[in-house]
């Protein structure tokens, strides 16, 4: 199509808000304040997890003309409704939203209203949440328009100023492990999790600017992907860059936000702190409304309407509420064990979608799952209590937070090997094919 460039730029921009969520900008520079001169490592770990496979799972998406619902019924139908439900409540009242309020808080008011109480600020943002999420209007929407560019161009003029100026040395700070870190802590964006459970709204605005074949939807979808990994590329490592200056400015325990805030403090002034802040801090609202309104409607789904929107909208911004009451710091804590359970889960499904026809027994994806998720509930509870669950240790990469990938590819090779696909009739393929 003549605007297919034109297009994908849109889309793109359209992904690269999705995934960017305002409060993803904390964790760059930690890892790179921590890594100092051997950030470079830091940046291809942060990358894969917290770029690549959220892009994977968009084009994993559009592979199969579907959502994670269809990726995970392979394993099975309970598997399927009990994992979506524990992926929407991570990226909703758990974690996700939770923390946007607290970043919104501590990056966006604190600074420039100190004496305001964070449960004040928490209630008020809740409930302008729930008045757009309750009461649906196309403000929000071009506010968002405005919001990503706005913030976007500010992170720009940030990071050039801080290439230019550097506000400190870059030093060795004998970091060890920063590519497997930097891959546990890019779980922290919860990227991936929301591209399998929100992929249907790009594959959908892909559709509405006229691509109806499925070749050139997922044409359409790379090429939107390659604009938004440029942009997030952009942004996070140059976050992480300037994370690199600030190893012998602030201690080693700096608070994520305030470590931001004062980036920028050193880099803009206290005006660019206060400008940066408030694009934030809106920039967050609209991650929340468009988090609260997609599981509210889940919910409401799921239930069969037992659970009305408007009840499920109302108990999620509660509980978010409750959460959001503590740190962005303590949010990121609370959410690592889980997230060590879930994201493998994910990847799997997302890497067995790409695979496609290679795949050909629904018992190999099962299996493949199943040892993913057992493998990584044994090391979550292994990290929790050292050493309590002795073998774990002894599993390749174990050492570094990866256990479940050496005996998840062994469970897949095997299993693919030996496993035949089941051969059905043509009364059984149309069954088959209609599920």
């Amino acid at each position: 199509m003549k605007n297919s460039t034109k297009h994908s730029i849109v889309i793109g921009f359209a992904l690269f808000a999705m995934f960017f969520g305002a409060g993803n900008l904390i964790f760059p520079p930690t890892l790179g304040k921590a890594a100092g001169s051997a950030f470079f490592a830091s940046i291809i770990g942060f990358l894969i997890t917290g770029v690549g496979l959220p892009l994977a799972g968009v084009i994993a998406c559009a592979k199969i003309n579907g959502t994670y619902d269809k990726m995970a019924n392979r394993v099975g139908k309970n598997f399927a409704v009990i994992t979506g439900i524990a992926l929407i409540l991570v990226i909703g009242p758990l974690f996700a939203i939770p923390r946007t309020a607290a970043t919104t808080f501590e990056l966006g008011i604190h600074p420039i209203f100190p004496s305001i109480p964070q449960n004040i600020a928490v209630v008020l943002y809740f409930a302008i949440t729930l008045a757009f999420v309750l009461k649906p209007s196309s403000i929000i929407d071009n506010i968002g328009k405005i919001l990503t560019p706005a913030l976007l161009l500010m992170l720009a003029i940030i990071i050039f100023k801080g290439i230019i100026d550097p506000i400190g040395p870059i030093i060795n700070t004998s970091y060890k492990g920063g590519l497997s870190k930097a891959l546990i802590e890019g779980y922290q964006t919860m990227d991936a999790m929301a591209s399998v459970i929100f992929a249907g709204i790009i594959i959908s605005s892909v559709r509405s600017k006229g691509y109806e074949n499925a070749k050139d939807i997922m044409k359409m979808t790379i090429k939107s992907a390659l604009v938004a990994v440029a942009g997030l590329a952009f942004v996070y490592g140059g976050l992480m860059y300037l994370g690199t200056q600030t190893s012998t400015l602030f201690p080693t325990d700096v608070a994520r936000t305030k470590l931001v805030t004062d980036i920028v403090k050193l880099d803009l002034g206290s005006i660019g702190a206060v400008i940066l802040g408030l694009c934030v801090a809106l920039a967050c609202l609209t991650t929340a409304i468009g988090l609260l309104a997609s599981g509210a409607e889940f919910f409401a789904n799921v239930s069969n309407n037992k659970i009305s929107y408007k009840t499920a909208a109302v108990i999620m911004a509660s509980v978010s509420g409750l959460i959001a009451t503590k740190n962005v710091d303590s949010i990121i804590s609370l959410a690592g064990p889980v997230l060590q359970i879930l994201y493998p889960i994910v990847i799997v499904l997302i890497a067995i979608t790409l695979l496609g026809d290679k795949v050909k027994s629904n018992k190999v994806v099962a299996i493949t799952t199943y040892t993913a998720l057992i493998i990584s509930i044994l090391d979550t509870i292994n990290g929790i209590y050292p050493n309590v669950i002795g073998f774990i240790k002894f599993i390749p990469l174990a050492g570094v937070g990866f256990s479940w990938f050496i005996p998840t590819l062994l469970a897949f090779v095997i299993s693919n090997i030996s496993i035949k696909p089941k051969q059905y009739t043509v009364l059984e393929q149309i069954e088959v094919d209609a599920a």
